[in-house]
Formats: C-alpha cells, sequence, structure tokens
C-alpha cells in the first residue's frame, strides 16, 4: 500500500511571492517529464512581457530562460535563490516521490506519492522544522487490491474520488466544475475530459459481455 497527499504551502514561505503579489492571475505547472534537478515551470495567465517584469523584481528568481510558447502556455526554465523549490531533492524525502506542483493565488500545492502514513507525517513535521506552514489537504490510501480491481488510471480515479468527495454528483451540485477543476489543480477542459474517459471505462466494465476484452481507453 502507498499514500498520496496533497500539501499547500504559502507563497511567502516558499517562492515567486513576488510574482504572484505582482501578477494576480498568474498560475505556475510544473513540467512533470523535467528532471527534478532541472526543474521547468509552465506559466499561465500572464504574457511573456509580464512575466518578465515579475521574474526581474523577484528576489527568489536567479535566472530564466523562455524555453516554449504553446498558445496561452509559456514554459520557463528557472533558477532560484535563497529558496528551497518544492520539487527540489531538499524538500523530498528518500520514501517520497513528486506527482504534481501547482501554484494559484498566492499559494502552492503539491501531491505526492509515499510508502505510508508515517513516511507522510515525517514529511509534514520536518517542513514545520524549517518554518514552512505545511497545510495537509488530503490523503488518500492507495492499496494493490485497488489497481487490480479498475482499469481507471490514477488521474481518472483521483478525479472521480474528488468529485463525489465534494458533492458534485449531488442534487443540487456542492461544487461547479470549475471550482472542483481548480481544486485538483488541472483546467476545466483536463477534468471534463477526465471525467469522460472515467464515466466510458466504467461503463465498458459493467456492460463488456462476458467473455469479451475491455474497450481500451488511454
Amino acid at each position: 500500500m502507498s499514500t498520496i497527499a496533497e500539501f499547500r504551502f504559502p507563497a511567502t514561505e516558499t517562492m515567486l511571492a513576488t510574482t504572484f503579489e505582482q501578477v494576480p492571475d498568474i498560475r505556475f505547472e510544473l513540467e512533470s517529464s523535467v528532471s527534478q534537478n532541472q526543474p521547468c515551470l509552465w506559466v499561465i495567465g500572464a504574457d511573456p512581457g509580464t512575466v518578465r517584469e515579475a521574474f526581474e523584481s523577484d528576489p527568489a528568481v536567479e535566472g530564466y530562460d523562455r524555453l516554449v510558447t504553446a498558445g496561452d502556455r509559456l514554459l520557463y526554465d528557472v533558477r532560484f535563490a535563497g529558496v528551497t523549490p518544492l520539487f527540489s531533492d531538499e524538500f523530498l524525502e528518500e520514501s517520497c516521490s513528486l506527482l504534481a506542483v501547482w501554484g494559484v493565488d498566492g499559494w502552492w500545492q503539491a501531491r505526492v506519492r509515499v510508502r505510508d502514513r508515517d513516511d507522510l507525517w515525517t514529511i509534514r513535521d520536518r517542513l514545520l522544522e524549517e518554518d514552512v506552514s505545511a497545510d495537509l489537504r488530503r490523503v488518500t490510501d492507495v492499496t494493490s487490491e485497488t489497481t487490480r480491481d479498475t482499469r481507471l488510471t490514477p488521474e481518472q480515479q483521483e478525479a472521480l474520488e474528488a468529485a463525489l468527495e465534494e458533492g458534485y454528483f449531488e442534487i443540487p451540485r456542492q461544487i461547479s466544475m470549475e471550482e472542483l477543476a481548480e481544486t485538483l489543480g488541472i483546467s476545466h477542459q483536463a477534468l471534463s475530459e477526465r471525467l469522460r474517459r472515467a464515466y466510458e471505462t466504467l461503463v465498458n466494465e459493467e456492460l463488456q459481455p462476458a467473455g469479451e476484452p475491455p474497450t481500451s481507453n488511454q
């Protein structure tokens, strides 16, 4: 069994607080395909000129390079000075795997996987010792049995669990799709697609005739 958890941290105690203050609508997402030793951040909600001005005035930024422009998304290689990035080796314990990091509204959130809850409490206590206000927002225990019994991807299962917990399926709904997407740290379109594919997978599993292989759902 492993445990997936989400931490929330104020930017004022971690990184890019000045940038968040100058550009309130900015959003950051860690590029997951880049190694932890060379972190890159996607920037959403700001044009290159605005990002340049914010980075130049932010004491946490030692250097930066714009790597990719993809529509309204900008990918930057950001080098930090005097702060410990949330995706650095100093932040991660040996037993911890980083799944996602994103920042919005002056807050950073990190989704991690650890071996068990004891490791989770160790990480939280160490962060508190370093005067970082670590708000533990969500904890989910993942068992091997769950993995065997469902063909949902981890992202689809997470979206369904969050929708259920937050009252998305209730009548009337307790949360909108936009609000739920923000809670998960993804776009409205991405959440809509995850839920659609999850519904398709569950329907296929339920209605698949006996003896036939399940429909592939990537």
